[in-house]
């Protein structure tokens, strides 16, 4: 066996990464780290495409980390979801597993891989007050000059856009905590996919989505006291049905404008992982029409099981 510690599986929205990671690890007797910055949130299920039902093979239930840990309305950041990971990674290796890494948040991915000694931020009220005038595209730009490691993926609406400068202005003052990180060796596997075969694919799975209640999941949430200004905060169909129920939008222009959000959002993804590869990573891509048993054969190989 080769020395990887740990398995991880990247693409955009849409590539089918949980079935793969699922089938993955019922091969190997498993287990999977979640790597996506919503599917924390309790509640939140539909609209981030959970898929819980993969997590189940033949019977057997999957187990995994970082789903349904937090209660929708918290804001989960970046140094919290590196610290809850290494106390899964750690929990998984002592089982003698190997852990596998699985979503389509770059940040995330990416700030656990490299081990960066990540900085809890507090709220700077000021930089807050002084850029909530600022347009989306004003604040992506400003978020563009930092040269910190930050989130530019999930920056859809201003509340995000600030947070993400305000982290990037707080690194940029700070050094990093002196902390011990463990080192990680990790088998990066890609899953490649044309762009016009995402879109189709997004579009598909939109559609299933709001067949399967994802309105009425919002409904529920708002329903419980989550408010509006917090569901929004979170971006795409959060966002987008949130303005639907306040009567902002029309269903004809809620499914049109966040299909084209989704589709923005899965190429900004996919900017991220090519960063990766210029940021020195090497990942495997593995073409999404390939079977399910060829990935995995794929993959053991280059484990070495």
């Amino acid at each position: 066996m080769k020395d990887y510690n740990l398995i991880t599986i990247l693409g955009t929205t849409a590539t089918g990464k949980t079935t793969l990671a699922c089938e993955l690890a019922n091969e190997i007797d498993s287990e999977i780290i979640s790597a996506d910055s919503r599917q924390v949130y309790r509640g939140m299920t539909i609209g981030t495409g959970k898929d819980l039902d993969d997590y189940l093979i033949n019977g057997k239930q999957i187990p995994y980390h970082l789903i349904d840990i937090v209660d929708a309305g918290y804001k989960y950041n970046v140094f919290e979801f590196q610290r809850d990971f290494l106390s899964a990674f750690q929990t998984i290796s002592q089982k003698n597993k190997i852990p596998i890494l699985c979503g389509g948040t770059g940040l995330y991915i990416e700030a656990v891989l490299k081990g960066y000694k990540m900085i809890e931020v507090p709220t700077n009220q000021s930089l807050r007050e002084h850029l909530e005038s600022k347009t989306l595209e004003e604040l992506t730009q400003i978020l563009s000059t930092y040269k910190t490691l930050h989130n530019r993926t999930d920056v859809d609406t201003i509340k995000r856009a600030i947070r993400a400068i305000e982290i990037a202005d707080y690194y940029s003052n700070h050094t990093e905590e002196n902390t011990y990180y463990p080192p990680i060796n990790s088998l990066i596997i890609g899953i490649d996919i044309s762009r016009d075969e995402r879109r189709k694919r997004i579009t598909d799975r939109l559609k299933k989505r709001f067949d399967e209640g994802m309105i009425d999941e919002v409904k529920n949430l708002l329903q419980k006291g989550i408010s509006p200004e917090d569901l929004i905060y979170y971006g795409l169909e959060y966002k987008f049905i949130t303005n639907f129920i306040l009567g902002k939008l029309t269903y004809s222009e809620l499914f049109s404008q966040l299909e084209i959000a989704i589709h923005q959002f899965a190429k900004r993804q996919m900017t991220w992982f090519r960063g990766m590869e210029r940021r020195g990573f090497s990942i495997k891509w593995i073409d999404v029409n390939t079977t399910t048993k060829e990935k995995l054969e794929i993959i053991k190989s280059e484990v070495g099981l």
